[in-house]
């Protein structure tokens, strides 16, 4: 039977996305699992494979375009296969609104000419939303990636070579962003953008409450020597310490269920799973990329999840189930350089956890000062699902493992 290709959902507060480009034209054949279509949402570019093997049929989306979840853009069609009647006559399903790629150079084509130029150059696709957003010609752009793949630092190096297609776009945001360069202000990108509406959400909606607790991280540092050499030669990884801590999280949470439940607006959900969110800088803000069944899989694993994820999220490849379905996250600003800091909770997460430089401090041991190795963990809480009880406990479980040199900080 034909399937549907819908505007996926790739968390619970999401309502639309962003068509960033196909990577197929329609009357292509595709394949099942190879990637259909790049979209965007407020945490990244993602992504999106193929359900099945057919051909591609009834594009309806243009990259530009800002779709509600769950609506149909296209069809995969079989041998013999059709699109559903209703289908056809049914009205345009996008939501054009004003998202800046929809005013953007080429974005005025049909979904059947597909923006074929784009697809034939080997681009990322930050580095061609970036070049749809500031009007770059990216077959004037020379790739500086791999097998010439065509980078954001190659666009923004060649912007100012690209002159026809920059006059163009630079007068019309000069038209609409006069004042902003006037008062020194900036606009934020999508993503950016639609970070900064969440967190100001949960800020203001979430009762958030904050634990700190300083721990001793010489125990971190000798599980992180004994065991980096091994995994480095088995599985080609370099062991961080937040894998580590990825790991003594996740089993604290078997411990402690109500750190990892969810608020659903009504009671209090436990979540089956114990999926750890890492945040992750990238260019344009922050991405929660998700370890799954972190408390299930030994270190080994979860630094190769974690570093896939960092290299696809820095590489705008992220897929959805990349970033769905964290039940904790962990952010880690200790390279950095910050002693502690407190972080905002992502909904409908019950906590996050926020994490210091690991760094030699000055500290009473039985009553004479000596210098010992501390960490400086905030953990911040949403208390209609975790009271301050709760959240001491799970903290005093995660310090006490953290502590030890031994296998309660991970399964080996």
């Amino acid at each position: 039977m034909p399937i549907s290709v819908v505007m996926p959902a790739l968390e619970m507060a999401q309502d639309t996305g962003t068509l960033v480009s196909w990577r197929k034209k329609e009357g292509e054949t595709v394949i099942k699992g190879e990637i259909l279509l790049e979209i965007e949402t407020d945490k990244a570019v993602v992504e999106v494979e193929a359900l099945a093997d057919g051909v591609l049929a009834g594009v309806k989306a243009q990259p530009g375009d800002v779709i509600p979840v769950g609506r149909t853009i296209a069809w995969i069609l079989g041998i013999g296969e059709s699109i559903p009647a209703d289908e056809l006559s049914s009205p345009a399903v996008l939501d054009r609104t004003s998202h800046p790629s929809s005013t953007a150079p080429h974005t005025s084509q049909t979904p059947s000419e597909g923006r074929t130029d784009a697809k034939r150059i080997k681009i990322s696709p930050k580095a061609r939303r970036v070049a749809q957003e500031r009007g770059v010609d990216i077959e004037r752009v020379h790739g500086s990636g791999g097998d010439g793949e065509i980078l954001v630092a190659d666009i923004l190096a060649s912007e100012s070579s690209a002159s026809e297609a920059i006059t163009s776009s630079s007068t019309a945001a000069a038209t609409s962003t006069t004042t902003g360069a006037e008062t020194g202000t900036q606009a934020l990108s999508s993503i950016g953008r639609l970070m900064a509406e969440r967190t100001t959400q949960s800020w203001t909606s979430v009762p958030h409450f904050f634990v700190t607790c300083e721990v001793e991280a010489s125990g971190l540092n000798d599980r992180r020597a004994q065991r980096s050499r091994s995994i480095e030669e088995s599985h080609r990884v370099r062991l961080t310490h937040t894998d580590l801590l990825i790991s003594a999280v996740a089993r604290a949470l078997e411990r402690h269920p109500r750190l990892n439940a969810s608020w659903n607006g009504q009671a209090i959900r436990f979540n089956q799973e114990i999926n750890i969110g890492v945040a992750m800088a990238v260019e344009d803000g922050v991405v929660i990329g998700v370890v799954r069944s972190a408390n299930k899989i030994d270190l080994a694993g979860i630094a190769v999840q974690r570093s896939d994820l960092a290299d696809r999220a820095r590489d705008g490849r992220l897929r959805p189930n990349d970033i769905r379905g964290a039940t904790f996250t962990i952010s880690n600003l200790g390279m950095y350089h910050v002693n502690a800091f407190t972080a905002i909770i992502v909904p409908p997460q019950a906590a996050i956890l926020a994490v210091g430089e690991i760094a030699d401090r000055v500290v009473a041991v039985e009553g004479k000062p000596e210098v010992r190795t501390m960490i400086t963990l905030t953990l911040s809480c949403d208390h209609r699902v975790v009271d301050g009880a709760r959240a001491a406990e799970f903290m005093h479980t995660l310090a006490s493992a953290m502590r030890l040199n031994s296998t309660t900080i991970s399964a080996s």
